[in-house]
């Protein structure tokens, strides 16, 4: 009995060594950054700059030939159609008007008589387009809310109405400044022909040229007094409510973008972030030098604003934006991780989940990535814990603790 209680001091002293040492040599976890497997909208962007442009401006030129009269009007000055002065113009001596410029006058006449013309044409197959559109708009709503299509089905179908709705106005402007050039150039060729026939107080009045279009002078090319002669260009016009944008972007990101893709608007001055759609992909590129000297091929986007004119009256035309043009997009209710808790093993991409303080290496079926997130097809769950960012350090059945 003496002998037990002099070994039993010793054997516990030996069980506290073992356990510090094995507690010493015990690996410590690796200390990670943990996420979750979440369910969202995964959106696949281009991102880039560009700027706002009004849709259609007007250039006003000179009629006919004489001394011009002091312009009056200045940049952001409102104008309307039909009642608007812009210019007055005292024509040339009814001598100098010869037969020569009798014959251009009449044949700037017929130009713009052709013109209006395939302006009407264009009108009517917009017209027709718009009404197509609107039909499948209907169609594809009633076919949403009985879920026999796809909202990505109907988006197309909002997109493409609009669209058509954005060029039957483009077409009735282009009508209306047609119509313009018509009764400018008959006037000038009635006054020709007014001088060939005698009439000279007529030919002396002033020509006075009223404004085609409802907007604002965006430009005056040329304000003083003096004489000018036909097609001498004076004000620019344009529709600050009618922009677009134009973003130029890589060529290799232009092979993505197609017309009807959303487009997102921020860093524009407001609060709110502003939504367009892709009207048109140019078929061009253009070289471009980057920031840092280096020679980039680009293709310019021209997308239309789907925001009313009161959401975004403070942008003008030129004004900077970021643009983001949605490429490619998943479903509403798509597995998503971070990026960062992929990796390549053996052409397989592979996460670690962590279960119980353990890692365990698990495969992964991927979709869409736009480089901060990735859609996850199969291989995970909703709620998985996984490691972000795993180092070398990482490795199947390895003891990790979040940071």
């Amino acid at each position: 009995m003496k002998r037990i209680k002099t070994k039993l001091p010793w054997a516990l002293a030996m069980v506290f060594v073992s356990a510090m040492l094995t507690y010493g040599f015990w690996p410590e976890p690796i200390s990670v950054d943990l996420a979750k497997v979440e369910r969202g909208r995964l959106l696949v962007t281009v991102d880039d700059d560009g700027e706002t442009r009004i849709r259609e401006k007007y250039i006003v030129s000179a009629p006919v030939s004489g001394k011009l009269l002091r312009i009056e009007l200045h940049p952001g000055d409102v104008v309307h159609a039909g009642v608007t002065e812009l210019a007055r113009i005292e024509p040339n001596s009814p001598l100098l008007l010869d037969a020569r410029s009798q014959a251009e006058s009449e044949a700037r006449l017929r130009a713009a008589t052709a013109a209006l013309e395939r302006a009407e044409a264009t009108l009517g197959r917009a017209t027709e387009q718009s009404a197509l559109t609107d039909h499948e708009y209907d169609r594809a709503k009633q076919l949403l809310e009985s879920r026999a299509i796809s909202r990505a089905q109907f988006d197309t179908a909002e997109h493409n109405r609009q669209i058509a709705q954005a060029d039957v106005r483009t077409a009735e402007y282009g009508v209306q400044v047609a119509e313009f050039e018509v009764e400018q150039a008959r006037a000038a060729a009635a006054r020709y022909s007014m001088s060939a026939e005698g009439e000279s107080d007529v030919v002396a009045a002033p020509f006075c040229m009223v404004s085609p279009i409802d907007g604002k002078v965006l430009r005056v090319f040329q304000e003083d007094a003096g004489s000018i002669a036909t097609a001498t260009p004076l004000l620019e016009l344009g529709n600050p409510q009618d922009l677009e944008m134009e973003i130029d972007v890589l060529s290799t990101d232009a092979v993505k973008v197609k017309p009807g893709d959303r487009v997102f608007v921020e860093h524009w001055g407001g609060d709110k972030l502003l939504e367009g759609v892709v009207r048109v992909v140019e078929p061009s590129a253009f070289l471009k030098i980057s920031a840092l000297g280096v020679e980039e091929k680009r293709v310019n986007i021209i997308a239309d604003f789907v925001d009313p004119w009161s959401s975004r009256q403070m942008l003008g035309d030129g004004f900077r934006i970021d643009a983001r043009i949605v490429v490619a997009s998943t479903a509403d209710d798509s597995l998503l991780v971070p990026a960062g808790t992929l990796f390549r093993e053996q052409d397989t991409w592979h996460v670690y989940r962590v279960t119980d303080g353990v890692a365990a290496s698990s495969p992964a079926e991927i979709g869409e990535t736009n480089g901060l997130q990735t859609e996850i097809r199969s291989g995970l769950n909703i709620g998985d814990v996984l490691i972000l960012h795993p180092t070398n350090k990482v490795r199947n059945g390895a003891s990790v603790v979040a940071n």
